[in-house]
């Protein structure tokens, strides 16, 4: 009897097996599973995740705590089209960074997805981070670190979990508004891992010529709660007895050496708010221009693209400090780099 019942579930076992092989799951069907869900990410160089990735395959985010930064933060990640289909195959990244007070699960622009041939990280920033390391870590804010967290946290952190060419060459770095400064500065912090920079309506003159910029970052260290002094970031504003020397060290209108020293390319892009002096465009074109005539300066070369009003900038964007004209900047950007990183 147990004979005979053994040889019935090896009967029925093989036919179980045959009829999974005559109906088996067409090529690609695991391929689009993969793609419906987030990648597994392990914990490391200072990042604990907290929760699970939210998105799909191919566009999530995760949330991460770090001891640089005080709270959670989120960390979106765009992968290229075809991620999936080549294990193999390793892509360059672009590192965004977003603007004042946004966050990086708002930033969706369409032309961040456009690309098949990168990957496109986008970590916290803060409302007001400025992407440095503050002067002081005692305020209410607690520990804000922002260039520790993303220079030595976040880009391991990517290299180790996804199929990246962890590489100089195949690393940038651009950012819009408050992020725009970031990407210079991290550019002219450590050339070393960068070979683009892109400014898209970058405060990316801090000095006494941009003084209104300067009372800029100042007033959203005040106003964004928790509020915090107004030397709390990079020291005392004011140029008296050079009290603000930390603000000229990181402002990248006067530094423009380190990049051109670092062999990093640089992108500018801004427009003049349409000629109005309430739109915060109308400042930012002067800011670029220091930034353009220091760079003629040293004979750098460079991608300079001032679309003033907006006309001929494509049909979303009328010159001001907003997502349609950086949705412009990004289509005009992102091939340009896809092809730096090809050759």
């Amino acid at each position: 009897m147990r004979r005979k019942t053994n040889w019935w579930r090896v009967l029925v076992a093989w036919t179980v097996a045959t009829v999974a092989i005559a109906v088996a799951v067409p090529a690609g069907a695991a391929q689009a599973a993969d793609e419906t869900t987030p990648p597994p990410m392990t914990n490391g160089f200072g990042l604990t995740q907290v929760g699970t990735a939210t998105g799909d395959g191919t566009n999530f985010w995760i949330t991460v705590t770090t001891p640089e930064v005080a709270g959670e933060q989120h960390i979106k990640i765009i992968l290229p089209r075809g991620y999936y289909d080549d294990p193999g195959r390793r892509y360059p990244v672009m590192y965004f960074l977003h603007g004042s007070p946004d966050d990086p699960i708002q930033q969706n622009y369409p032309a961040l997805s456009m690309s098949d041939r990168m990957i496109t990280v986008i970590p916290d920033g803060g409302a007001r981070g400025w992407y440095a390391n503050w002067l002081d870590q005692k305020t209410k804010a607690g520990a804000q670190n922002w260039e520790n967290f993303h220079l030595r946290q976040v880009i391991p952190f990517i290299d180790a979990n996804l199929r990246t060419i962890a590489t100089k060459k195949a690393r940038a770095v651009a950012g819009i508004s408050m992020g725009g400064f970031g990407a210079l500065h991290y550019a002219q912090a450590r050339p070393d891992l960068f070979s683009q920079t892109a400014s898209l309506s970058g405060d990316i003159d801090l000095s006494v010529r941009s003084m209104d910029l300067r009372l800029a970052v100042v007033a959203s260290l005040v106003a964004y709660e928790p509020s915090v002094h107004s030397d709390a970031a990079f020291g005392s504003p004011y140029p008296v007895f050079n009290a603000d020397w930390r603000w000229n060290e990181v402002d990248p209108s006067q530094h423009m050496d380190r990049i051109k020293q670092g062999a990093v390319g640089v992108s500018i892009y801004v427009g003049n708010g349409g000629g109005s002096p309430g739109d915060l465009e109308f400042w930012l074109e002067a800011a670029s221009k220091h930034v353009k005539n220091a760079m003629d300066a040293l004979g750098m070369t460079y991608h300079y693209v001032n679309y003033g009003d907006g006309s001929g900038w494509g049909t979303q964007c009328d010159g001001g400090h907003n997502a349609g004209c950086w949705e412009e900047d990004l289509r005009d950007l992102i091939p340009r780099l896809e092809r730096h990183f090809a050759s």
